[in-house]
């Protein structure tokens, strides 16, 4: 009879265990595992022999009452918790593991032991958990990771995320909405073409939205696959959007331009050019798309004969670096004659960031008109000092313009006197001191006695665009009375 009270004691003391093991804490009607859900996770418990289960506690989740083997709780715990592991060995040979979450803002986690041969699973919320085993509090790199201002990941080598950080999910949430799946991942795998610690531009869009999110994209290898990072560059690529809508408005603007213009970044490469650089330099335009460095488009000005010829390649060398220093400077100015007989006008100008801008003008019709104009002058003084009458001209300011030879033998001037601005006034004072006093003069009058007693026949005539011409003559001969003049001063 002791027997047999001792043996009913035994196993009401082995069945209050396994019912300890099995027994829910709590239970909510509604209550679920996904893990989108704000309600509170009841405790739930499955007991496994190796892989086939055995026992389970009451099961009020979707799914988890058809689970009869080990990957069947698998497959319904992979996407909240995809580091559940495949098989029981590794609890058998950890003794006790516990599995996070996928979303680190939530507290729920899958409690796993290993107890006499039998595997028990508890899914347990922030309410089931000791907070001695707070994975936060017990993993300080894992709550940096999670508190990490951008996106961090781990991809497995099948391009699963298996873990990410707070970062990562806030991201994913506003890219495909609230309820998704965190296993798969938001951006482009690792592939042949990615290197690893390198980085890659990459962009997202969220759904049911035409615009673009852009991130730098760093994969690491990894044990398990690789850990990847993903910083925000929006502002980045705005500013070069921005840039680039500056550079094509400049260029529609430099494009109507007829003087040839090449910017040449800090870099010292060819950064923007016009279609009039192409047309006054006859250099290629596939050459100049491929960003020449400054040395080489000056090499090739001068193979196409666009640049004086150097006497020597050393001697020309020299200045060109003399030229960059000018040109950086802001005083570079220089006059290109041309061996095809055009004229270059060819100036350099710093620009911000360290940027050079070269300008190329083509002066040939003005400098060919001045030539012509000085050969013209030329011949014209070359006449005027032919003649025997002493002669000046003064223009309508009243300043003397030029005079011939005569006058300059006849006032005693020097051959640069012609040229110099003086006014009438000074002029006829000079007259005066050669002259005979006669208050004549002042009005110009029509016979002038020099102090030598020659006498001087002046002739004062107007020309056009209020000109005036005076002609000192040695004849006696009468003026009539309209070739008298006032010279205006």
């Amino acid at each position: 009879m002791v027997d047999w009270i001792i043996l009913a004691i035994i196993s009401l003391v082995s069945a209050s265990a396994a019912v300890h093991w099995l027994l829910p804490r709590r239970r909510h009607s509604g209550d679920n595992f996904g893990l989108s859900s704000p309600s509170s996770l009841f405790d739930t418990v499955f007991l496994f022999d190796g892989d086939r289960l055995i026992s389970h506690s009451d099961i009020a989740l979707d799914g988890f009452e058809e689970v009869r083997h080990w990957p069947d709780l698998r497959r319904l715990l992979k996407r909240d918790f995809p580091t559940f592991p495949e098989t029981p060995d590794p609890i058998q040979k950890e003794g006790n593991l516990v599995v996070p979450a996928i979303d680190c803002t939530v507290n729920r986690d899958v409690l796993c032991e290993w107890i006499d041969g039998i595997v028990r699973i508890q899914l347990r919320d922030d309410a089931e958990r000791p907070e001695t085993i707070h994975r936060d509090a017990s993993d300080p790199i894992r709550q940096a990771m999670d508190r990490a201002p951008y996106p961090v990941w781990l991809l497995d080598h099948q391009d699963n995320v298996r873990w990410c950080n707070a970062a990562y999910i806030s991201l994913v949430r506003k890219v495909r909405g609230p309820d998704t799946d965190l296993t798969a991942s938001l951006f482009p795998g690792s592939d042949e073409d990615t290197r690893l610690s390198t980085k890659t531009r990459v962009s997202i869009s969220p759904e049911e939205s035409e615009n673009k999110l852009w991130f730098d994209l760093t994969l690491v290898d990894h044990p398990e696959g690789h850990l990847c990072y993903a910083v925000d560059i929006n502002a980045i690529v705005d500013a070069e959007t921005a840039q680039r809508k500056f550079v094509q408005t400049m260029t529609k603007t430099f494009a109507q331009l007829s003087i040839g213009l090449a910017i040449f970044d800090r870099n010292r490469q060819l950064a923007l050019f016009n279609p009039a650089l192409i047309d006054l330099t006859t250099l290629p335009p596939d050459f100049l798309s491929c960003r020449p460095s400054l040395s080489s488009f000056f090499d090739r000005l001068r193979d196409q004969h666009m640049m004086p010829e150097p006497k020597n390649y050393r001697t020309w060398r020299s200045q060109m670096n003399d030229l960059l220093e000018a040109a950086e400077d802001g005083n570079y100015q220089e006059t290109w004659s041309l061996p095809s007989g055009s004229v270059y006008s060819v100036s350099g100008r710093p620009h911000p960031d360290g940027a050079v801008a070269f300008l190329f003008e083509d002066i040939t019709a003005e400098i060919t008109l001045t030539r012509r104009f000085r050969s013209e002058m030329d011949l014209m003084q070359s006449i005027l000092d032919k003649l025997a009458d002493a002669i000046a001209v003064f223009g309508d300011d009243g300043t003397l313009a030029f005079t011939n030879y005569a006058y300059q033998k006849l006032w005693g001037e020097s051959s640069d006197t012609g040229f110099d601005s003086d006014s009438v006034l000074e002029v006829t004072r000079g007259w005066q001191t050669q002259c005979a006093a006669t208050p004549i003069l002042g009005e110009i009058r029509d016979f002038v006695e020099m102090r030598d007693g020659t006498s001087l026949t002046c002739t004062v005539s107007p020309l056009h665009n209020g000109a005036t011409i005076i002609r000192f003559s040695t004849d006696a001969q009468v003026i009539r009375p309209a070739e008298i003049q006032q010279i205006s001063a």
